[in-house]
């Protein structure tokens, strides 16, 4: 550990493992049980605690607390864990927290992640990689939120919800049920308004790839079936059934727990 880059104002636990060229800053607080990986920059006023796992080359903005114990009233003071991956902006005010028992004892969080302001992810959540949460975008617990989604300003996630990949949620929604890949939803209760083209775009996808995920959500939001029997289109169409897209959209809708987000 290289005293050089820890600020003589922090607080860090004996039992913390600091890279060499992890760098913490003035009145921070690293508490026991924390891992912090090589690059990773924590700024002032950050607190930590363990058991936490802090990965390389994150940005860990001022007043940002992780690790503390879970908002779960049957929380007993058990060592669960919150796990982060690498290349994360964690911007000023945002806070994560540890797993449950129940739940798994990890919360989760993976790669390349944008978190703006206040960003809020509460125990057991699973988050992936390329996400974006804006402002005062909240988890609740047991939320998936599978890569590459992006979850608008000032939304709230009910627990135990799956947020698809590359959906799209805008601000101010409120999230009951599971938001598709690929969709873009918004409201209070949200509401789906058809694929994420921009989104989808971006990140890659063709003309052609677009199209079919275009003609899958036609079916399930613009016609005058029911959830079952647009997938029984669905699955009848070759062409769309080949795409693994559609493929995985599908597998999506027919394995959720609460329900998807529809109009």
């Amino acid at each position: 550990m290289n005293a050089n880059r820890i600020h003589s104002t922090s607080v860090v636990s004996a039992t913390a493992e600091l890279a060499d060229d992890a760098e913490i800053g003035p009145f921070s607080v690293i508490g026991d049980n924390v891992r912090i990986g090589a690059g990773t920059r924590v700024m002032a006023h950050v607190v930590i605690e363990g058991p936490t796992t802090i990965g390389e080359g994150n940005v860990i903005y001022p007043f940002v607390s992780l690790g503390q114990g879970p908002q779960d009233l049957k929380y007993g003071g058990e060592p669960t864990e919150l796990v982060i991956g690498d290349r994360n902006n964690i911007r000023e005010y945002s806070n994560f927290h540890r797993g449950t028992v129940g739940g798994g004892g990890v919360t989760r969080v993976g790669s390349d992640n944008l978190f703006m302001v206040a960003t809020h992810i509460a125990h057991d959540c699973i988050v992936g990689d390329r996400i974006i949460m804006a402002n005062q975008a909240t988890l609740a617990g047991h939320v998936t939120v599978e890569d590459a989604a992006t979850v608008g300003a000032a939304s709230s996630v009910h627990q135990f919800t799956r947020v698809g990949k590359l959906a799209f949620i805008g601000g101010h929604s409120v999230i009951v049920k599971d938001p598709m890949p690929f969709s873009r939803c918004q409201g209070n209760h949200a509401k789906c308004y058809g694929e994420n083209a921009i989104g989808l775009r971006r990140r890659g996808f063709d003309d052609d790839a677009v199209r079919r995920i275009h003609r899958t959500f036609r079916l399930l939001l613009a016609s005058k079936l029911n959830t079952t029997q647009a997938l029984e289109a669905i699955h009848g169409d070759e062409s769309l059934m080949a795409d693994e897209n559609v493929a995985y959209l599908v597998a999506f809708i027919e394995s959720s727990e609460r329900g998807v987000i529809k109009n």
